[in-house]
């Protein structure tokens, strides 16, 4: 991009006017593996037809992904190692990525271009947004093993404590219906009253009562 500058800057000193410039967040932390950078820029010239591209690294050797547009269509691309979303929207550029890990945590660089009509002109590099992803600590997963084993304690001791309930039920059920038929039996027992057998050997009467020969013995 610069050499082109020089290049139209010598020939065509008139067109040196064409500018962009970029301005960038200096630092992204991301917690949620989810960054949203955005590239505002400024451009003076008459450009149609424009690119946009995100770079990372200190050399800007990594493309990550990119748009094109002109008046009548966008193109966008990514790059497979990287999951990016990139929307235009007047005079700035929106990159969206997303599951990103703590090695993706590098530099990253806007890079606007107005590629017709001729001449082509792109912004100089600028200082780039840091954008540092944090990387998930063995407390964090400790947690949600934690929460997890939690929940699953509460759903069995749900489990235990309604089964014990229907047990405790059908049992409260099975006694109420064992005493009920108990006194029905109890109804219709027979209610005669039963003398001693030696009674009847001495004839008796079942109602009369029987006497005491020990008073009469001296």
């Amino acid at each position: 991009c610069i050499l082109f500058k020089k290049w139209f800057s010598h020939f065509l000193p008139s067109l040196t006017e064409n500018k962009i410039l970029v301005a960038q967040h200096p630092l992204l932390i991301v917690d949620n593996k989810t960054a949203t950078l955005i590239c505002n820029y400024t451009y003076n010239g008459t450009g149609k037809e424009f690119r946009a591209s995100l770079h990372k690294g200190a050399n800007s050797a990594v493309e990550v992904c990119f748009i094109s547009w002109n008046t009548s269509k966008i193109i966008s691309n990514l790059n497979k190692e990287s999951n990016c979303q990139v929307i235009h929207d007047k005079d700035k550029v929106i990159f969206n990525l997303w599951n990103m890990s703590a090695s993706q945590t590098d530099i990253y660089f806007c890079k606007i271009e107005a590629m017709y009509p001729p001449p082509y002109v792109c912004n100089e590099k600028s200082n780039g947004t840091v954008i540092h992803v944090k990387e998930e600590t063995h407390i964090e997963i400790q947690e949600a093993q934690s929460a997890i084993s939690l929940w699953i304690m509460v759903a069995m001791t749900g489990i235990l404590a309604s089964y014990s309930v229907l047990i405790t039920a059908v049992f409260v059920n099975y006694w109420q219906k064992s005493k009920k038929n108990m006194f029905h039996q109890n109804d219709y027992m027979n209610m005669t009253p039963r003398h001693p057998p030696y009674q009847k050997k001495k004839g008796y009467p079942s109602y009369a009562p029987t006497r005491d020969y020990t008073a009469y013995r001296s």
